[in-house]
């Protein structure tokens, strides 16, 4: 592991909240918001993926870059793909991290922390869990957990993820993070592969890397960031922000 690149995929086609990655939190979209912690985390350059000239649009006059990909990608991963390969199609770029563009309140070091299992050569792609604190949250089928061996404190060999409520028993259930840092190598093959059965039936699209045989690492942070898909979810978010903006 040398040289990360991330990626953060956008497009305008959410139904729940139309024309999302614009949306105005404070003076700035929440693209531009989502790009700036990642800048913050410090890992390597930044860019946004994106179909929409209008969110390319938003990330430049933010000082940032943007890249247009295809509008028919069924998945960020797939965006991703395609970005990376026209940022960098000398390869010099080893480590490719995913960023969702609805996570305007992410800590930067979380997204640092992303990779620190792929200095494992074993690993091939790492994601980030926390510990559910609600109970509420323990069987709520959109809260997505990891089941894993923990192979040193704070750090997981992930064996499933599923959306009921697992492993069995006492001890703390883990909520999964969709934030990515995939080895190229392991992008490229991930993005090769058709849907597995598993993934179409949990609707969870890292379970098919795990189906090819793939190893994929967890690291635990603090908490989870706020995913904005609601227009609920938007104005918590506006709230956040403006809250750590106050002295």
């Amino acid at each position: 592991m040398s040289d990360p690149l991330v990626l953060i995929p956008a497009r305008l086609s959410a139904t729940r909240l139309p024309n999302k990655p614009l949306a105005l939190i404070g003076s700035e979209p929440m693209i531009v918001h989502v790009w700036r912690r990642a800048v913050e985390a410090g890992i390597g350059p930044v860019a946004v993926a994106t179909d929409a000239p209008e969110i390319a649009e938003a990330v430049a006059l933010a000082g940032g870059k943007a890249v247009l990909t295809r509008s028919d990608h069924v998945s960020g991963s797939d965006r991703i793909f395609e970005a990376v390969e026209k940022l960098d199609p000398e390869g010099r770029h080893d480590v490719v991290v995913n960023v969702q563009g609805d996570l305007p309140t992410i800590d930067p070091r979380a997204i640092a922390a992303s990779i620190a299992p792929l200095s494992d050569a074993a690993v091939d792609l790492a994601t980030l869990v926390a510990v559910i604190e609600r109970d509420e949250e323990k069987t709520n089928p959109n809260v997505v957990k990891m089941v894993g061996s923990e192979i040193s404190p704070g750090r997981f060999r992930a064996l499933y993820f599923t959306r009921v409520t697992a492993p069995y028993g006492d001890g703390p259930l883990y909520h999964h993070i969709g934030l990515y840092a995939y080895r190229r190598k392991a992008l490229q093959r991930f993005v090769s592969l058709p849907p597995a059965p598993l993934e179409m039936r949990e609707r969870l699209e890292q379970l098919r890397a795990l189906e090819a045989g793939m190893r994929i690492d967890a690291v635990v942070v603090d908490d989870v960031p706020l995913g904005v898909d609601t227009p609920d979810d938007l104005e918590r978010a506006r709230e956040v922000l403006a809250a750590r903006r106050k002295p």
